[in-house]
């Protein structure tokens, strides 16, 4: 794990190509699938490919249902990929705008794959909050890329 203020990073070699991970996390529909959290319940706009600028929806529950909107920032066909999360309303005047980033290199043995939890992009008031959360993000998101190598390893 790394952290630089507000960016969170953990890695793992998955023993897999960058083409095969990049289509897991570039289908909404998928993300129920390799979410480490388990608070990802359905996708509202799977069965698609995104691209940069696109716009989907995820029904959630930690606790309490709610849902977010992601927007597609950062696309680089199978090396990066991050999308922003958004909150509804009225919550999107306190808590929104995190960004989830995953970034692909060929190694030797497979794909280093960086999953990023970038929160420099949060509103201001929410932002010791969400800070609170790192211990417990970091624990999921090793999951979500142990989850990626799990799926990956089934297909082959």
């Amino acid at each position: 794990m790394t952290s630089t203020g507000d960016v969170l990073t953990v890695q793992r070699v998955i023993p897999a190509s960058p083409v095969a991970i990049f289509d897991l996390l570039a289908d909404p529909a998928r993300h129920v699938d390799i979410d480490g959290s388990g608070t990802v319940k359905h996708a509202r706009s799977g069965g698609r490919r995104l691209k940069l600028g696109d716009s989907f929806g995820m029904d959630m529950k930690l606790g309490v249902a709610y849902a977010t909107r992601n927007v597609v920032v950062e696309f680089e066909e199978n090396r990066r990929i991050a999308w922003q999360t958004l909150a509804a309303s009225p919550l999107d005047r306190f808590i929104t705008g995190r960004v989830w980033r995953y970034e692909l290199e060929p190694v030797d043995g497979g794909t280093l794959v960086k999953q990023s939890w970038d929160i420099r992009k949060e509103k201001p008031l929410s932002k010791p909050g969400v800070r609170r959360m790192a211990a417990m993000t970091e624990r999921n998101m090793n999951r979500t890329l142990e989850r990626i190598a799990e799926i990956l390893r089934a297909q082959a």
